[in-house]
């Protein structure tokens, strides 16, 4: 799989590693929109992987910051990406089997190494439904787009 990464400062330590984890399990890792750990801005990263993403040229994409909030909510900003910020592999999990996302958000300062690395697997590992969850996903794409997702199918 293709995976676009990216950190502000505060989460390097943290992409560093989970660079070295996805590669060993032989994914193509773009690291973009990193800064080392010189202070820089969150949303120049979310930015630059959620694009990837919505452009097709990641499969899916991770973001680090400090709270994981920022590039959060950065990476939904931009049309196609459904970012969602977990804190353990079950949320992991779910957001992939019913938000179909493809940005996974981590905070670098609540979210312990080892745990990344699971919340990664999960994420990667878990497939979409479909079904209920696909009229759904429709349903935010629709908010997206400045619609109300009450009327689709009207």
């Amino acid at each position: 799989m293709r995976i676009a990464i990216g950190s502000d400062h505060r989460g390097v330590a943290v992409v560093d590693r989970l660079i070295e984890r996805l590669e060993a399990l032989g994914h193509e890792v773009l690291p973009v929109g990193r800064c080392g750990t010189d202070s820089c801005d969150y949303p120049e990263s979310a930015w630059s992987v959620a694009n990837f993403v919505a452009d097709g040229q990641a499969e899916r994409g991770i973001l680090v910051c400090g709270s994981g909030i920022g590039v959060s909510m950065a990476a939904n900003k931009v049309p196609g990406v459904r970012a969602a910020l977990v804190h353990d592999a079950a949320a992991a999990e779910m957001t992939r089997r019913h938000n179909d996302a493809n940005v996974l958000c981590l905070s670098a300062e609540r979210t312990d190494p080892d745990a990344a690395e699971a919340i990664l697997a999960a994420f990667l590992a878990a497939p979409f439904e479909g079904g209920r969850h696909a009229r759904r996903v429709a349903m935010l794409a629709e908010i997206e787009a400045g619609r109300d997702p009450a009327l689709i199918g009207t």
